[in-house]
């Protein structure tokens, strides 16, 4: 059990909890900032979590939901504070609906991590924060501490399986929900350069092909919230082509982008694109959750080997980077 002391302080109305483990600390911090990893022991064993947002970023925010043995569901999303990477994090955690939006008639906590290397590996410091001697008792009657102790627990399981942060892993798929789906992988280079990758129209026609054969003559980038996309690609040698576009609604640099996406000339509804960049040891950790209109659409766009595609393009991006494509 990595838990190794848990103090409540009344006065200063804390919980802390240190736990320690023989990992190094830079996997410890990863763990934690992998929406991969974390889901896998922030939800206690009979409650696993599922992170749908997880933006490891000073003004980020994360929502996740813990289903229950019955299918029941329970969401929660945090407030990112504070980031000193591999040192420490601060976030404010609330109970939430569906949409990811907080319940304010329950109360909130500030937690701060703190991660530090040790003689036999590294150690987490969780120091939970209330508002009143009423909502520290409350949370902890409706079992905080203890589901905490027990998802904890998972922690030495996630840290073994280095096969889970193998940087030689393939872009991959998850479920998330009937409507939505995780694509994720490593990319062997810095935040700073993958952001540009993804934003410079030069760059993109040279790594977001998809399989061999295709060109992407039209490739129109949108910088701006509020401003338009435009994508097209076409087979060497001629041929029918394709293309699509949307609208960017959200840009955080270098960590995050959100825009919509609709095939040009055809009626398919509009996907929400949320890409995520997050800096971990073996260079940045791509995560695009793609919101679809429903199953059947889902399971459509997947069927096509749209992930195969992905994965092609991201070993180019790579390669980029790799020979200090710059724009």
């Amino acid at each position: 059990m990595p838990v190794t002391t848990v103090e409540k302080d009344l006065d200063k109305l804390t919980i802390t909890i240190v736990a320690d483990f023989a990992a190094p600390l830079r996997r410890l911090w990863d763990a934690y900032t992998d929406p991969r990893q974390i889901e896998r022991f922030w939800g206690p064993p009979t409650y696993p979590a599922t992170f749908i947002r997880h933006d490891a970023a000073p003004g980020g925010r994360s929502i996740y939901k813990m289903t229950g043995p019955t299918g029941d569901e329970h969401y929660g999303c945090w407030q990112w504070e504070a980031v000193t990477p591999a040192q420490s994090f601060e976030v404010v955690d609330w109970f939430a609906d569906s949409s990811g939006a907080p319940n304010t008639d329950l109360p909130a906590t500030r937690m701060s991590f703190i991660f530090e290397a040790t003689d036999a590996g590294s150690r987490v410091t969780s120091i939970a924060s209330f508002g009143s001697l009423e909502q520290l008792e409350q949370l902890v009657d409706m079992g905080m501490l203890e589901g905490t102790k027990q998802a904890m627990s998972q922690i030495d399981t996630v840290l073994a399986d280095l096969a889970a942060f193998a940087v030689e892993r393939a872009a991959d798929a998850q479920l998330l929900s009937d409507t939505q789906v995780r694509v994720a992988r490593i990319i062997r280079g810095p935040i700073d350069e993958v952001w540009r990758a993804h934003n410079d129209a030069d760059l993109m026609k040279r790594w977001l092909l998809g399989p061999d054969g295709w060109t992407m003559p039209v490739c129109e980038v949108a910088t701006v919230v509020g401003e338009s996309y435009r994508y097209v690609w076409e087979p060497v040698g001629g041929g029918e082509g394709f293309g699509f576009t949307g609208e960017l609604l959200e840009s955080a640099p270098p960590y995050r982008a959100v825009t919509t996406e609709a095939m040009i000339g055809m009626d398919f509804p509009a996907t929400l694109n949320e890409l995520t960049l997050t800096p971990v040891e073996a260079g940045t950790l791509l995560s695009l959750v793609i919101t679809y209109a429903n199953v059947e659409q889902r399971d459509a766009i997947l069927a096509t080997g749209m992930t195969g595609g992905m994965e092609t393009s991201y070993a180019r991006l790579e390669g980029l980077i790799g020979h200090g494509a710059h724009a």
